[in-house]
């Protein structure tokens, strides 16, 4: 996230997207997903043996 409050008009307009970035992320959006034999589609069976690298945070504060 970035804090636009003490930015220019000029810095702000360079953070957002090109026309060209714009086209080419809805072109990306459209494609299909394609699976291949190094990145195989996660079946059922694989996603249970899926291990989290690190553990979830518990960030509510307990009462």
């Amino acid at each position: 996230m970035v804090n636009i409050r003490g930015m220019s008009k000029e810095m702000i307009a360079e953070l957002s997207f090109t026309e060209d970035e714009k086209q080419a992320l809805l072109k990306a959006k459209k494609q299909p997903i394609v699976f291949d034999e190094e990145c195989p589609e996660t079946t059922p069976e694989r996603a249970v043996r899926f291990r989290r690298v690190n553990p979830p945070r518990d960030d509510v504060k307990r009462a």
